[in-house]
């Protein structure tokens, strides 16, 4: 089982701490090998010398083990035996035989969890061996061991870092990779210095490391991001502005002020970066927007183009047309002028009349008890025509020549229509009107 661990300094036995930060826990298992089926008193026993060989079974095939797979396997022993297993390990470092030599410094990392006094200073010493296995040895143990003990390797990895070796110069920038994951800051201590490097390689490639730990939010990687902008390659200014953008979407202030300076470099493509760090910022407010409007006059056609096609985003349709009649009198690209009167052009104004009714709400739907209560009524619901009133004649679908002369010169036949009487307004029946009067009519006058 892997067992979780705290980096401790490796001289001292205490934990490390660098600011307060919170770091990994890094969790060690031992290699398994052929030797990891090797009973303790046998690791010991080979690692010793005092036990020639011993045959074991390991994948389905027999293996004879001597001292080296012994000094290999001392890292799973018991804790009981850590001691006498560190003494064993200490002697395999300066034994003669480079497959010895080799075996401990294969062991070294994962040992150095369980006790770590002087093998780092051992791992110094055999980064230099006359032996070429053993110096490849040390180098891989190296990249291994970086990123949990990074003030045991401090000194070892900032020499084979600038190392002319290529083997020796890979593995430590891999145990610095391994470093950004656990501890950031260790690793802007170095790119500090490789930035000062007069070789342009070194810088190149710790603009690339400044990447890794850009979104730590440290001053340290701030003023690493600062001088890297500076530097005299364009390059490394352009590996660096590459991170401007995650940059501003965790501090805007210094997004937007790394974007001020990044916009206005030689390099084009540092112009790019500065115009995507824009993009994450609050465009429509501070010097961010007054930065894309000056970058839409820019002399590379790239950043005008993309800072012209943020405007609509920044700006009001009257600002924007104001803008835009101003940008089209010096534009020299066709395509970009093209985009430019696009945002001049208002549909609702001068397009054609389908353009102008498309900009149109369209009416509200009548609801349908409204419908209901419309139809019964006999009126009409929305532009539908009306039903016919009844007694009321319908025009003919079609009128020839002959009867449109004809209506116009005579007028319409008038309809007789019966007024009501004010009896009938008042609601009195007829009948008890027409007996009245046959009464009145047989009663004699006095």
């Amino acid at each position: 089982m892997a067992r979780k661990y705290i980096a401790r300094d490796p001289r001292t036995g205490k934990p490390i701490e660098v600011g307060g930060s919170s770091t990994s826990e890094i969790a060690y298992e031992p290699e398994k090998g052929r030797w990891s089926v090797l009973i303790p008193s046998d690791v010991m026993s080979l690692a010793e010398g005092t036990l020639e060989s011993r045959q074991v079974r390991w994948n389905g095939e027999t293996h004879v083990l001597k001292r080296r797979d012994g000094v290999r396997g001392l890292s799973h022993v018991p804790k009981s035996m850590i001691l006498p297993a560190h003494a064993l390990l200490l002697r395999a470092f300066e034994d003669r035989e480079p497959e010895i030599r080799v075996a401990a410094l294969e062991v070294l990392p994962e040992f150095a969890v369980r006790k770590s006094d002087e093998l780092f200073d051992w791992l110094s010493v055999l980064l230099d061996d006359e032996n070429t296995k053993v110096r490849r040895a040390a180098s891989e143990a190296l990249a291994r061991a970086a990123p949990t003990f990074p003030s045991g390797v401090r000194s070892s990895l900032a020499n084979e870092l600038r190392s002319t070796d290529q083997h020796r110069r890979s593995c430590a920038w891999k145990g610095l990779e391994g470093l950004t994951k656990t501890w950031p800051e260790v690793v802007a201590d170095h790119v500090d210095g490789l930035l000062l490097e007069p070789n342009v390689d070194l810088r190149r490639k710790a603009a690339k490391m400044l990447n890794t730990i850009v979104s730590t939010k440290s001053s340290v990687v701030w003023d690493l991001v600062s001088w890297a902008l500076s530097d005299e390659d364009a390059q490394v200014r352009r590996t660096v502005a590459k991170s401007l953008p995650r940059l501003a979407k965790q501090d805007v202030r210094m997004g937007t002020m790394f974007a001020e300076r990044a916009i206005v470099d030689t390099d084009a493509d540092v112009r790019l970066s500065a115009i995507r760090t824009l993009e994450r910022l609050n465009r429509g407010h501070g010097r961010a927007r007054n930065l894309i409007i000056a970058g839409a006059r820019s002399d590379d056609v790239r950043v005008r183009r993309a800072c012209v096609a943020m405007l609509p985003k920044l700006m009001s349709e009257d600002e924007l047309r104001i803008l835009v009649d101003d940008l089209v009198k010096t534009e020299t690209d066709q395509a970009l002028v093209a985009t430019l009167m696009q945002y001049r052009f208002d549909a609702m104004l001068e397009g054609t009349e389908e353009e102008k009714n498309a900009g149109l709400s369209p009416a509200l739907p009548v609801p349908e008890l409204d419908r209901e209560i419309l139809s019964a009524q006999g009126k009409p619901v929305g532009l539908s025509p009306s039903p016919p009133e009844p007694g009321r004649e319908q025009p003919p679908a079609s009128i020839t020549h002959e009867e449109e002369d004809t209506s116009s010169t005579s007028p319409p036949p008038l309809v007789e229509q019966r007024r009501p009487t004010q009896d009938e307004l008042m609601g009195y029946h007829d009948d008890d009107d027409e007996f009245d009067d046959e009464y009145m009519m047989d009663e004699p006058y006095d």
